[in-house]
Formats: structure tokens, C-alpha cells, sequence
């Protein structure tokens, strides 16, 4: 037989430490010749002419935003009389890139992601401390320097081992129970799970109890740091691939047990965290990193990496709300390492769009907390993990059911957009150009199938960027401060979205119309900037006025035209679908009405209007609701004409005088005005539908009072 190991080197072999050292080597070493490899690569790019598929992006996003004007549309749609073909060089001097992309790709904007080199160069340079706390571990460099040391000087090794044997089995962790028994381990043989476990301690209430006692009395390092341990080794029992890079500490028999160590753990880290390195918020709302300290680094980076495997095991809402909510008070300690912030928003992002809802809003929660940390990298990740995810949520068909998870995930992300929009910029300049290119690949092609235009991630998309500039380029939000950095990329919006509507036709088509101008009449309404939508409303209305509806299939259900995007088969030239289309469009042309209720041009600018209306009444087929309906939309409007008219019978001002004529404009409210009391009403009834659809969903039977009852008549 051979000689039997030493006891110190089977425990080192027991514990897993040998494979982990051998581990960090090889990380070092491929770390080292990665970044050998990228400078010698960037020494090669300095003389070599650049050949990077976006080179003319990155020189337009180069542009201060203040000095673009109208002309900036130029970039996203091409001057008149410019071949398609010489605008996709100028968009990829490579060639038919874009063509060849799927829409996921190009709506998604993954081609505007860095190399993996780049990634991981960037992952070097943010985080350098990470990198060095990876490879130089207490334990693992303690463990190195004696395995050297063994090797060059044996007999000095030998005379510690019989002298000073403390320090020839050093551990940073709990040290586990003497072991007496020297006999029958096998440094080749493997040691199952029940073997492993078996020499390990078991962690009991009273165990969890003085460590509770003495986090809350002294806010102990040394506390938190055995909590951390038995909560890691908590977490990996049932994740066979963190069991293999991290062997538990203390072993958990009881179920009572482990979920009293994780709230524990959930609660009393973020104390201990605050107590010893308090976070600052500045006025601006960032986040300041709090003074540095090794020791909570080295605790917070395993302990959310622990956090992350976690969540992807539970499966209550309630714990996922509160491993989110606790464990992001720990953010602003963990700002330096990439790794662990990348993992951890990959997590917040899938919960995000995938989870319960109390769950999202935590996720949220979590999400602004990253954007406010003042890093510009982390935040360039959240703005587009956060843009990606909504673009991915909103592949499937809207319904009645998944319309408020998509309006949730739309209206935080576009909070994210509007809190940062200096920031914000070149991620909206590149996402509304990668639609202007969707939109002439799709005009290039035969087929008049349009899909890479006709879906709903198009209409998500517009829809978005309609919400962030209505949010960031009001002119309440931006008050005394500078004009907004997004205002420039309105007109490409709307130039985008107006071709989309061109681009489409026919009487089946007209929910997706429908659909964009929504979005463009939210945009012109808070903006305060003139969309002329109206030339797209007025041929729906005409054509159901002057469409020949079929009296078959009468017994169809309504049409709730904001969840369609094309009419479906069955309603195809329906009465069902003609006063839904009508009705849909009224209101529209209503709201866009509304917009202009406060200019002193009113009535002259509704004169058009009003004559085109009568005359598609007097040739209109359809006497049913739909001439009814047109007849109302324009009495409220003559009205309206008439209200102005008095307005400004006494003004002393002259039309030359703008300042005097934005004045006048802004202290007219909209509400109070005869336009703005009837869309009142409208929306309403439209809001009091939707909720008795929603009860109807629901099973809740829903008695109308004598109040709803005025107001609906």
C-alpha cells in the first residue's frame, strides 16, 4: 500500500478547494493571453482602416442633439430620389445586412450590441477590483503559497506542520467538527452528496438564533458572515451546478430551518450593509457608492450571486417579491463588479416581463436602482435589457388578457427612458432608425404582405417611443429647464409612422392605421407639436359612410378594434365592423379636435374638415349609427369654432404677436371647452366598458347605479 495522505491534505481535497484553485489558474492565464491578445489587436486597428458595420451610426450619434433640426429624418428615411439600393450601402457598407435579418434582430437592435471581446474588455476595465478579488482569494492564495512551499522547501513544511499546524489549516469558513478518524479517504475516489454532507454540521434554530442576536446587537461582521455561509450552502442544495464550484458549509435537515435562514438572510444583510457603509442619494437622484470596504465587496458578490439562484428556484410570488426587494438595497455595494450586476439584471429583466405582478414592481423597483447608480454602462444596460425585453414581450397578439402586462412593461420602461434622455438619446436615435429601415426594406419588396412592417412588434414600437417623447417633451416637464435632448427625433418618428400607414391599405388594414395614429395623437397632444393626422382619418370615416355593408353574419359580437391590428375574416365588410371602424375613428378625429381646441386659428383650421364630413354624409349609405355618430363629431366641432370665436372677439393683439398668442393659448383650458367636455364623456363610457368587460372576465356581476345611469344617457 502507499503512503496515506496527510490529514491538512485531505481536508484540502475534502473541501473542494484544490478543484477551485486549479480553477483560478486557468481563468488567470486565459484572462492574461485575452487581453495580450486584445492589445496587440487594437495596435493592428490603429494602422488599419475601420470596417465596422455601424461606423455611420456611431458617426451620426457623435451630433450633439441640439444641433439637429428637420433634416435629421434625412438619416432614417433617405432624400427624395435616393435608390434604395444607395441607401442600404450608406446604412451597412458590407451589403445587404438588414435585408437579411430577422425582424426580432432588427427590432431588438442585438447588431448594435460590442463583441464578446469588447464585453469582456469592458468587464476588465469596470471591474478590476472583481477580477483581483477572483484571484486572489484569502483562502485560495493561502493554500497556493503552501503548496509551493511544500514543493521547494520540505523540511521547512514538515517542521510547521509539527509546530504551527493553525496555520497549514487556515479557512475563512466555519471550520467544521474535529475529525479523529484518520483512516479509509481516497484522494481518487468521489464522494457523494450523503457522504459530503454527513461531516458537515447541522444548522439548528438555536445556531440561527445567536446569530440573530448578535447581528442586532452589534451588527457582528462575523455574524453576517457565518449567516452568508449556511445561506449559500442553503441555496446550492438543490443546484447540482453551484454544488460543483462551491461546497456547502453546514448541512439543513429541517424545513422550518431553511426558510427562517432565508428571510433572515433576506432581512438583517441590508441592516448590517447600511450600518457599517451607508449609501448616499444625490439631489439629482443617483445613487453614490458608499465608501469602500474589502470586507463587504468580498460579502455582497456571492451573497447576490446566491440571490440570483434563488429566485430561478422559487416558485412564491411573495418570497420572489421580498429576495428582490432586500437584496437590491445591496446594489450600491456591488456597483464595481460587472459580472454580478450583468447577472443580477438578467434576473430583474426576466422577472420583469414574465412574473406576478407584485413581483414585477419590485423588479422595477430594482431596475430604476441600477439606473440611478451614476454608471454610464450600467445604465446603457438597463435602458436597452429593458427596450429588449418589451420587444420580446410583445411578439404575440394583444388580448384582452396580456393588454395590461404590456401596458405596464411599456409605461415603466418609458419612465427609465425619461428619467436619463441625455443618456437616452442614442438608443432612441438607433431604435427608431432600425424601424425607418424595416420600413424601406418592406417598400422594396413585391409581396404586398408587408410583414416586416404588419405585425405588433411594429405598433409596440412606435407606441413606445410616442410615450417617451410625450413624457420628456411636454413642455409642463421640461418648464423653465433646456429644451429635451429626445425633441430632435419627433419628426423621424413621425415620418416613420406615417409611412407605415401609407405603406398599408385597404379596408382590412385599417385597425393597424388605427392603431399608429393612436400613438401619434398621444404624441401630438403633450408635445404640443401639429401631426397632420387628419388626411389618414377622414378616408375611414368616408368609406364607412360609403360602404356597402352585407346584412349576412349580423349575429356576430362587437369588434373591439384597439386589440386587432387587421379585420378578421368573419367581419369583413360587416355592419359589426363598419360602426366599430366608425366609431373608433370618431373618437380619434375627436381627440386630434381636442388638441387643436386651445389654438386661436380654430375655426379656420376645422373649415376643411367640417366640409369634407358634410360631404360624405350627403353620398353616406350606411344610415345607420355611423351617420349619427359623424353628425355629433361635427356639431361638437362648430361649436367649438363658434367658443373661439368669442374667445378672441376681445383680444387687442395681432396675429404677428406670438409671444401675446402663446399666452392666450396656454390660459385655455381644454376640459372646459365644448371639444374637450364631449371627449370627456366619450372616454367615460369607454372607461366604464372596458370595466364591465373586465368584471365579465372576471365572473363579478356589476350593477349599474342611478349615477351611472345619468351618465351613460
Amino acid at each position: 500500500m502507499g503512503r496515506k495522505a496527510a490529514k491538512a491534505t485531505r481536508k484540502l481535497a475534502k473541501s473542494g478547494a484544490l478543484k477551485r484553485t486549479i480553477d483560478a489558474r486557468r481563468k488567470h492565464q486565459k484572462v492574461r493571453k485575452g487581453i495580450e491578445r486584445r492589445k496587440g489587436g487594437k495596435r493592428n486597428a490603429q494602422s488599419a482602416p475601420s470596417d465596422d458595420p455601424n461606423s455611420d451610426f456611431t458617426d451620426q450619434e457623435d451630433v450633439k442633439p441640439k444641433t439637429r433640426s428637420r433634416r435629421a429624418a434625412v438619416d432614417f428615411i433617405g432624400e427624395d430620389g435616393e435608390s434604395g439600393e444607395e441607401l442600404d450601402q450608406s446604412v451597412h457598407p458590407s451589403g445587404d445586412k438588414f435585408g437579411k435579418m430577422s425582424i426580432d434582430d432588427l427590432l431588438g437592435g442585438d447588431f448594435m450590441n460590442d463583441d464578446e471581446d469588447d464585453e469582456e474588455s469592458s468587464d476588465e476595465e469596470e471591474g478590476d477590483d472583481d477580477s483581483i478579488d477572483d484571484l486572489e482569494d484569502e483562502e485560495t492564495v493561502h493554500k497556493l503559497d503552501l503548496a509551493v512551499l511544500k514543493e521547494k522547501d520540505p523540511e521547512f513544511y514538515k517542521y510547521l506542520q509539527e509546530n504551527d499546524p493553525e496555520l497549514l489549516n487556515f479557512s475563512a469558513k466555519p471550520p467544521p467538527p474535529k475529525d479523529d478518524d484518520d483512516g479509509g479517504f481516497d484522494l481518487v475516489g468521489d464522494q457523494n452528496d450523503e457522504e459530503a454532507s454527513a461531516g458537515l454540521p447541522v444548522l439548528t434554530l438555536d445556531v440561527l438564533g445567536g446569530w440573530q442576536t448578535a447581528i442586532l446587537e452589534t451588527r457582528s461582521l462575523g455574524a453576517l458572515r457565518k449567516l452568508h455561509d449556511a445561506f449559500c450552502s442553503a441555496v446550492s442544495m438543490n443546484d447540482e451546478s453551484n454544488r460543483a464550484t462551491q461546497s456547502p458549509s453546514w448541512n439543513i435537515e429541517d424545513s422550518d430551518v431553511f426558510n427562517k435562514l432565508i428571510v433572515t438572510t433576506l432581512k438583517f444583510t441590508p441592516v448590517v450593509f447600511e450600518h457599517h457603509a451607508p449609501t448616499k442619494v444625490t439631489r439629482g437622484g443617483k445613487i453614490k457608492p458608499p465608501k469602500r470596504s474589502p470586507t463587504l465587496r468580498k460579502l455582497s458578490r456571492p451573497y447576490l450571486q446566491s440571490i440570483v439562484h434563488l429566485v430561478q428556484q422559487l416558485s412564491d410570488a411573495e418570497m420572489q417579491q421580498l429576495a428582490i426587494q432586500e437584496s437590491s438595497k445591496l446594489l450600491p455595494h456591488s456597483f464595481t463588479s460587472r459580472k454580478v450586476v450583468r447577472a443580477y439584471l438578467k434576473m430583474c429583466l426576466e422577472l420583469w416581463a414574465t412574473a406576478a405582478m407584485n413581483v414585477r414592481l419590485a423588479s422595477l423597483f430594482a431596475l430604476r436602482k441600477l439606473a440611478s447608480a451614476g454608471n454610464e454602462s450600467i445604465l446603457n444596460d438597463v435602458l436597452r435589457g429593458t427596450y429588449t425585453a418589451f420587444i420580446h414581450a410583445s411578439k404575440t397578439r394583444l388580448t384582452a388578457h396580456n393588454l395590461p402586462s404590456v401596458n405596464l412593461m411599456k409605461n415603466s420602461a418609458s419612465e427609465l427612458y425619461f428619467e436619463h434622455p441625455s443618456e437616452a438619446y442614442q438608443l432612441a436615435f438607433g431604435y427608431i432608425r432600425q424601424l425607418a429601415i424595416l420600413l424601406r426594406n418592406n417598400m422594396k419588396l413585391k409581396s404586398k404582405e408587408y410583414r416586416g412592417v404588419y405585425n405588433w412588434q411594429f405598433v409596440h414600437c412606435v407606441d413606445f417611443w410616442a410615450t417617451v417623447f410625450a413624457k420628456s417633451c411636454n413642455p409642463e416637464a421640461e418648464g423653465a429647464r433646456r429644451e429635451s435632448a429626445l425633441r430632435p427625433l419627433i419628426y423621424p418618428l413621425v415620418q416613420v409612422a406615417l409611412g407605415a400607414v401609407e405603406l398599408v391599405s385597404g379596408l382590412r388594414h385599417y385597425p393597424f392605421h388605427l392603431q399608429i395614429l393612436h400613438s401619434m395623437l398621444h404624441l401630438t397632444r403633450y408635445t404640443r407639436t401639429h401631426i397632420p393626422i387628419f388626411s389618414f382619418i377622414v378616408p375611414i370615416i368616408t368609406s364607412s359612410l360609403s360602404d356597402k355593408v352585407s346584412k349576412a353574419k349580423s349575429n356576430l359580437r362587437p369588434l373591439s378594434l384597439p386589440l386587432h391590428i387587421r379585420c378578421p375574416e368573419q367581419y369583413s365588410r360587416t355592419l359589426v365592423y363598419t360602426e366599430s371602424l366608425c366609431d373608433e375613428a370618431v373618437f380619434v378625429l375627436g381627440g386630434f379636435c381636442e388638441s387643436l381646441q386651445n389654438s386661436v386659428a380654430f375655426p379656420e383650421i376645422t373649415v376643411p374638415l367640417i366640409l369634407t364630413l358634410r360631404k360624405a354624409l350627403k353620398g353616406a349609405r350606411n344610415r345607420g349609427k355611423c351617420v349619427a355618430m359623424v353628425k355629433a363629431l361635427i356639431e361638437r366641432i362648430e361649436d367649438g369654432g363658434r367658443w373661439v370665436n368669442a374667445k378672441r372677439s376681445s383680444v387687442t393683439f395681432a396675429p404677428s404677436n406670438t409671444d401675446d398668442v402663446d399666452k392666450w393659448e396656454r390660459s385655455i383650458e381644454i376640459e372646459k371647452t365644448p371639444v374637450g367636455k364631449w371627449m370627456r364623456i366619450q372616454r367615460k363610457a369607454r372607461d366604464k366598458q372596458a370595466a364591465l368587460a373586465q368584471k365579465a372576465r372576471e365572473g363579478k356581476d356589476h350593477i349599474l347605479d342611478d349615477d351611472d345611469d345619468e351618465e351613460a344617457e
